[in-house]
């Protein structure tokens, strides 16, 4: 989406034993903050994934450490994203297996009901059992000072929460993003909701708009539409994804289209109101006006940095509100006593990246080293179906930096796991230089493509090239067995003419 953003929704209240299990541990209603310590090793503001990395991570190192966090500790991964996607987009893809598995030989007697309530109900069960990992109390055993209310910078080295004062050596900020919104007329009366609410209904709506086609939008549409929903996909870009390949997109928009998810491009909001039928999306696409009526509206159109209520003019540190805080390639904000890690200051928005950053925020802040952000090799997933997971650079982004390269490319139609398990929609993508194995980044979409990129992300951390691929032997028959034939087909191509020559009098001459 290209519009410009507004602040999102507020906090959702607490729904059913499950969120209460689940808040008394990440927000305790009767947690006491400690007395502050003279001064901290450490203190983090922010008790997202990459505030519970830095402030654990601390601690086990024997520092002195104070963790401020105003909401939820586990911050959006667990509260409102990755956690609770996963769960229900779990009961989606079970439910799509059940559907088709008339083309296994297996008949179904009756329709497939969904229980709605249900599946979100197992989501909040697992969720509240997953969030002990991030409780008050874990965090407090591990020697961590735990202050729960809003931080504020009021000088360089001070941090005030609560009425207390805590002065520190270092300091990270880890406040992460939040879901933003679209200053679209009449769409704050009408009312949306975006990932931090979503998650707390009990009911499924039958009509259901989604804005915005990035990972967030096409997850949540394709799991709404796999429930029961009737789900209309609108989209400002040219087509859904628009920072995946190409042809990527173009699978996922087909698998989608299969799943019954109406998706309209090109789009123009112009207004939102409430009518007698449910909730109107006045659009205009390609000079044409419709109107699209729903009962729940979904904004899934990006991330806002939290940087509101900081002080972080007090602290001289540099920020903007759409960015963020501005960081160094050691991850230092203008104020070098001040480090940043996770969405806060970081383009990638992920969980994983938020946990790298966290650990070159120790080495950093605690030891004086010199581990540099732009050294980290990140590869992300989007968990629709197929899977969409890259790693480093396709060949568009190698050429616009000059590189030159060859890419590879094996379809999984020729993978004998991915026919028998009629999962053969997607590819997997390897582009490396030109001349060389030297891997610059790579593509698989699959049903489990999240699962196999770390197998390529990892020889590019060992800086080991795609011709090893070969010479991994993999258990057949697997999916990942794609992988293996990427690195066969790298091999054929050092087969040249000249050395073909060469064998052929050589066998020749050894008959």
């Amino acid at each position: 989406m290209t519009q410009e953003l507004a602040t999102a929704t507020p906090e959702p209240p607490a729904v059913g034993a499950h969120d209460a299990v689940l808040v008394a541990n990440v927000h305790p209603p009767a947690w006491e903050n400690p007395l502050p310590a003279r001064r901290y090793n450490l203190v983090v503001v922010g008790a997202g994934t990459a505030g519970l990395v830095a402030a654990a991570g601390a601690a086990g190192l024997g520092a002195r450490v104070a963790l401020i966090e105003r909401g939820r500790l586990g911050g959006d991964c667990l509260n409102y994203g990755c956690v609770p996607s996963k769960g229900i987009i779990r009961a989606a893809r079970a439910v799509a297996d059940v559907r088709g598995t008339g083309a296994f030989g297996i008949e179904i007697d009756g329709a497939v009901r969904v229980n709605f309530g249900a599946v979100m109900e197992r989501m909040r069960r697992l969720r509240a059992a997953i969030s002990h990992h991030d409780s008050a109390q874990r965090f407090r055993d591990l020697g961590v000072d735990l202050f729960l209310g809003q931080g504020r910078f009021t000088s360089p080295d001070t941090v005030a929460v609560g009425g207390a004062t805590l002065r520190f050596a270092k300091a990270c900020i880890a406040t992460g993003a939040r879901a933003a919104s679209l200053p679209i007329p009449g769409l704050a009366e009408v009312g949306f909701l975006t990932n931090e609410s979503v998650f707390s209904l009990t009911d499924l709506p039958p009509r259901l708009a989604v804005i915005g086609a990035g990972p967030i939008g096409c997850e949540l549409a394709q799991t709404f539409a796999r429930l029961g929903a009737r789900v209309t996909l609108l989209e400002v870009g040219g087509r859904i994804l628009s920072r995946a390949e190409a042809e990527a997109a173009a699978l996922l928009h087909e698998s989608m289209v299969h799943d019954g998810v109406q998706i309209r491009t090109g789009v123009t909001l112009d207004q939102v109101a409430a009518g007698d039928g449910g909730k109107e999306i006045r659009i205009t696409v390609d000079g044409a006006s419709a109107t699209v009526v729903v009962d729940a509206i979904l904004v899934g159109v990006g991330r806002a940095p939290n940087v509101e209520g900081l002080g972080l003019e007090a602290a001289g540190v540099e920020y903007d509100p759409r960015g963020g805080v501005h960081v160094d390639d050691y991850l230092r904000t203008t104020n070098r006593r001040i480090f940043a890690a996770g969405d806060i200051g970081s383009p990638f928005k992920f969980t994983h990246t938020a946990d790298a950053q966290a650990r070159i925020v120790l080495q950093n802040a605690l030891f004086h080293g010199r581990a540099r952000n732009s050294h980290l090799v990140v590869p992300w997933s989007i968990y629709t179906d197929p899977e969409i997971a890259h790693v480093g650079l396709d060949e568009h982004e190698a050429a616009a930096r000059g590189l030159h390269s060859q890419t590879f490319t094996q379809p999984l139609a020729e993978v004998d796991r991915a026919i028998l398990d009629g999962e053969t929609r997607g590819y997997a993508r390897v582009v490396v230089e030109e001349g060389s194995d030297r891997i610059l980044g790579a593509t698989v979409v699959a049903r489990h493509a999240g699962e196999m990129i770390s197998e390529i992300t990892a020889l590019m951390v060992a800086h080991k090239g795609l011709a090893t691929l070969a010479q991994v032997i993999h258990p057949y028959p697997t999916q990942a067995e794609v992988l293996k034939r990427l690195g066969d087909a790298y091999n054929r191509t050092r087969l040249t003419p000249r050395v073909g020559r060469w064998l052929a009098r050589w066998l020749a001459w050894t008959r």
